[in-house]
């Protein structure tokens, strides 16, 4: 059976590109997903890109094969965010 992994990643303006906050596996896994849950933000399901940043360490900035995928995942969640926003939801915040 194949282990559950989980990566968490934070963009700050200030930050040259997204880091890697947390990751794991199985338990720890879980536990990513649920603090991401409780806060509202959005969990996408991207093994590959999961199985690339899992070789990378927390705090690392995600390297640049995977900009254009994150770029893309990042402008999602910000439509989401304003969509939920101007609909007056404020759970979806990412905060």
């Amino acid at each position: 059976m194949k282990k559950k992994t989980a990566v968490a990643l934070k963009y700050q303006n200030v930050d040259s590109a997204p880091r890697i906050i947390a990751k794991g596996s199985d338990r720890i896994a879980d536990l990513i997903e649920e603090i991401a849950r409780e806060h509202g933000i959005h969990i996408e399901n991207d093994p590959l890109l999961v199985q690339t940043l899992m070789g990378f360490e927390v705090g690392d900035y995600i390297p640049e094969e995977v900009y254009e995928v994150v770029a893309q995942l990042l402008a999602f969640v910000y439509k989401l965010r304003l969509g939920d926003r101007e609909h007056g939801n404020a759970k979806n915040t990412g905060r």
